[in-house]
């Protein structure tokens, strides 16, 4: 897998859990074929929205397994190997390596821990000496406690296998610079999903974004919405992209919420993992009260 390849809709999974935490693979198949029909071009096992914190490494293989098999090659497979610890990330990468996962997705330190230059070059070092899989970087400053800089994101593809980085800072200076300066030679994806219809116009390979899941416009065709002049159909997506996001960052514990919107929409999410308990029935009030400002169906 190449930048070429990377692009358009990416969508990171929900993995689905019963009330015992345990996952369910028909549920899972399902969710996977629903988003190939929204029009997803590669698909991301344990990534935030698939609770890659509650996800041992096996069961982040299990899942890329099954994810092959459903897919037969339609897509690739994406898995996530973020962690605090190197150990931890390594281990993921065995399980991807094993289980057959295309490319990897990777924030450096996370979650608790800052880097220092040293620290962060030190991580992608071992992670590069450990897999010849491709990697998209993660930079989500929000769970990160920093942000990587364009010249941190240059030096990691002048030196590693880097195709892509999933972009999710909220500074558009931020994104105008690193599309100038880089996007011609890596695929930059857009995060937080109210920049996904600007972003392509300035010249965004595509998305790694929760939202598309329910909005009118396929994801499939917000790209070539997106490159075009602005009119009704961008105007109405990009709302919907913008009041998906406030109502499903802003509704319980992630990713209770979309999992609740999921499942209203009739496709199986099932509840989250321990520690984060379901959305309340006033949560679930406020989503179907936002779906129904937006004109979205629901069970």
């Amino acid at each position: 897998m190449n930048k070429e390849d990377l692009h358009g809709y990416v969508p990171a999974i929900a993995t689905p859990f019963n009330e015992k935490g345990e996952i369910m693979e028909d549920a899972f198949a399902d969710l996977f074929e629903f988003l190939l029909s929204r029009g997803a071009t590669c698909i991301c096992i344990a990534g935030d929205n698939g609770e890659s914190w509650a996800l041992s490494a096996a069961e982040r293989g299990r899942l890329v397994r099954l994810a092959k098999d459903v897919s037969k090659g339609r897509v690739p497979v994406m898995m996530g190997i973020s962690a605090p610890t190197i150990e931890a990330s390594l281990a993921y990468v065995r399980a991807a390596e094993d289980n057959g996962a295309d490319v990897l997705l990777s924030m450096p330190q996370t979650y608790v821990l800052k880097a220092s230059e040293a620290e962060l070059m030190g991580r992608f070092d071992k992670i590069s000496a450990a897999t010849a899989k491709p990697l998209v970087l993660y930079n989500s400053p929000r769970r990160m406690g920093f942000s990587l800089t364009v010249d941190q994101t240059e030096r990691l593809l002048d030196n590693h296998n880097v195709i892509g980085i999933k972009e999710s800072q909220r500074d558009f200076f931020y994104h105008t610079h690193l599309l100038e300066r880089l996007g011609n030679r890596m695929s930059v994806m857009t995060g937080p999903c109210h920049y996904i219809m600007p972003a392509f116009a300035l010249g965004a390979a595509g998305f790694i974004a929760t939202g598309p899941e329910f909005t009118d416009l396929l994801p499939s065709e917000m790209a070539k919405v997106g490159k075009s002049t602005p009119d009704a159909t961008y105007r109405k997506a990009h709302y919907q992209l913008t009041v998906l996001y406030e109502l499903l960052m802003g509704t319980a514990t992630w990713p209770a919420s979309f999992k609740a919107a999921l499942n209203l929409i009739g496709r199986p999410a099932g509840v989250p993992r321990d520690p984060v308990l379901q959305a309340t029935e006033a949560d679930i009030d406020k989503i179907k009260r936002t779906f129904d400002q937006l004109g979205i169906n629901y069970r």
